[in-house]
């Protein structure tokens, strides 16, 4: 396990370099200049020059790459050009927020979604079937930001229940936790029934009930977790499109995380900002595929028979050679 966890961080590094040669060459060829933007339209060209020197801005892209490359072995992410301050420290200030907002937003869809797929495919062709698969095919089409604003419409402009910005207590989290789990909701829900109607229909399954097992332990102890491999991956994949999705909701509702302070980066051409927090959100993605996969070794015991072979081969292949 230790030996297969070691081979995806070290398949994971050339990823992470894609992600900052990309952002980086867009960042380079991007219209705007820093400096300029820093000291506004009074300053004069003699100090913008100055500051593109300081900041290192005239060097060519080769030097300014590796440059780059050589501060992220250091841990040092650069300089937040508005503030002065490390972009790092910007960064993990606001990363909480964003991973709380996304966090909530997974476990509200798991929550809603996982028992609406269950009951859907134990109810095929059903009218609770349809109504649950016509549900999840809206949430599925519905823009994010989109849906974020006819919240902020109904619950705030015209009922007045919910605040539409800031993240300030349980009560701010229920519309763009609602907005960001839609898309997850349809998709987990979709999968879940999938596997689901797969599982049931299984010969072990017939045998489970033949021998008198109660249905609600047929389905949840022996369906359910043989119907879990696919929908973990659903939910792995949903989690690094919330916290995606939080840059749009964060901008909507205004709330102070990394969405938004990356939102305002980009307008602003605080490279070094914008650079380090994609590639944060690189790291987390390859993260959680990680942590996904490593499930599948808890759940089937098959996949963890797999690691133990292998394992148990590599010992008897050393033996041979020693």
């Amino acid at each position: 396990m230790l030996n297969y966890v070691f081979k995806r961080i070290l398949a994971a590094i050339p990823v992470l370099l894609g992600v900052t040669l990309l952002v980086f060459t867009m960042l380079y060829f991007t219209e705007g200049d820093p400096a300029r933007l820093i000291l506004g339209d009074t300053a004069t060209e003699e100090e913008v020059e100055a500051l593109r020197e300081e900041l290192g801005l005239n060097e060519p892209f080769i030097n300014r790459y590796i440059s780059y490359l050589g501060g992220l072995l250091r841990g040092d992410l650069g300089i937040d050009y508005i503030t002065g301050r490390p972009a790092k420290d910007e960064i993990m200030e606001r990363l909480g927020t964003t991973l709380k907002l996304a966090g909530a937003s997974i476990i509200f869809s798991i929550l809603v979604a996982i028992p609406a797929g269950i009951i859907s495919a134990i109810r095929q062709y059903s009218l609770i079937d349809i109504v649950t698969t016509v549900i999840a095919l809206l949430g599925n089409s519905m823009p994010n930001f989109w849906l974020a604003l006819m919240l902020i419409l109904f619950f705030s402009v015209y009922l007045g229940i919910l605040p539409a910005s800031g993240l300030y207590g349980i009560k701010y989290y229920i519309m763009p936790v609602i907005g960001i789990s839609a898309g997850a909701i349809a998709g987990i829900t979709r999968m879940t029934r999938s596997s689901m109607l797969e599982v049931i229909r299984q010969d072990y399954i017939r045998m489970a009930r033949i021998k008198g097992l109660s249905e609600f332990v047929v389905i949840v102890k022996h369906a359910l977790k043989n119907a879990l491999i696919p929908v973990i991956t659903v939910i792995g994949i949903q989690f690094t499109v919330a916290v995606g999705g939080a840059v749009v909701n964060e901008q909507v509702f205004a709330i102070p995380g990394l969405g938004k302070f990356l939102v305002d980066a980009i307008k602003a051409r605080n490279y070094q900002v914008v650079q380090g927090g994609v590639l944060v959100i690189a790291l987390i993605c390859s993260l959680v595929n990680l942590i996904v996969d490593l499930l599948y070794a808890f759940i089937d015991p098959r996949i963890k028979n797999q690691f133990r072979e292998s394992a148990k081969s590599r010992e008897k292949r050393a033996r041979e050679e020693g």
